[in-house]
Parts: C-alpha cells; sequence; structure tokens
C-alpha cells in the first residue's frame, strides 16, 4: 500500500528518484499514467494490468467511458526503475502535469500519484477546507 508525502526533485533529464517506500514494491516495473486533477497515476504493473483487464472486460455504454479510458490508457509508459531507484518521466506526462523540479509524491493506497508541487499545495488549500467542514464521514461504513 502507499502511504505518505515524499518532496523529491525532477532531475535534468527528467527523471525522479521514487521514494524509499514505495521502491521495493515498484522495483520489478511500474506504469505512469495521466491522473485525475492534472497529476500523474504510478501503478505496479500487477494493479495497472488488474485495472486493464477490468475497463477491457467492461461494456463501454457511453462517451465518458470511452473518452476515460482512451486519456488514462494513451498517456501510459511502462518504466522500470533504475538501481538507484530513478524513472524517467516521458515528456508528454511531463507536460500534461505540468511538473517543474520541485514535486511533490503522495501515497494514495493502490497507487501513487506525481504532483507539481505548486499544484499540489493549491489543491490541499483548495481540499483540506472543504474536507474539515464535511459534515458526515463518506467512508463512515467501513470505518
Amino acid at each position: 500500500m502507499f502511504l505518505g508525502t515524499y518532496t523529491p526533485r525532477l532531475d535534468t533529464k527528467g527523471r525522479i528518484i521514487l521514494p524509499a517506500k514505495f521502491r521495493d514494491e515498484l522495483s520489478a516495473g511500474l506504469v505512469l499514467t495521466r491522473g485525475q486533477e492534472r497529476c500523474l497515476y504510478v501503478f505496479p504493473v500487477a494493479e495497472f494490468e488488474r485495472i486493464h483487464e477490468t475497463m477491457r472486460s467492461s461494456p463501454l455504454p457511453g462517451r465518458q467511458a470511452r473518452d476515460f479510458m482512451r486519456m488514462f490508457l494513451s498517456g501510459a509508459s511502462d518504466e522500470v526503475p533504475d538501481k538507484q531507484g530513478r524513472v524517467t518521466i516521458p515528456p508528454v506526462l511531463r507536460e500534461y502535469a505540468g511538473l517543474s523540479q520541485e514535486l511533490t509524491v503522495i501515497g494514495s493506497g493502490s497507487r501513487a500519484e506525481i504532483w507539481d508541487s505548486k499544484a499540489w499545495e493549491e489543491y490541499m488549500a483548495q481540499t483540506e477546507a472543504e474536507f474539515a467542514s464535511l459534515d458526515e464521514d463518506p467512508f463512515a461504513p467501513i470505518l
């Protein structure tokens, strides 16, 4: 499971050093793809394959489902970290997420997310107020 918040830097070759806590789970390979809110999703290969199989076996009843699948899969890039735990983020994905040198990597359960640090700070400022004002826990039946 991916948990926590980390602040690595993007080097001049477009590489990121994965957080040490994520390296074991991603050492055999990972898939980077477009995420929502202009971040990048990082999946272990097995999890990405599970998601793809679910998508593939589902009917595509509407345009939204087709659009989501196109955006999600067309930007996907499979990568294998080097011995230092570095992964190259393809230019098209760096551009999509508006990545600068300052990054924030968060754990989000079954995936990690890579954000430009300024975008993450803006997202947190907006979302924290909403989080604090929730009248009820949306996961109450689970917790």
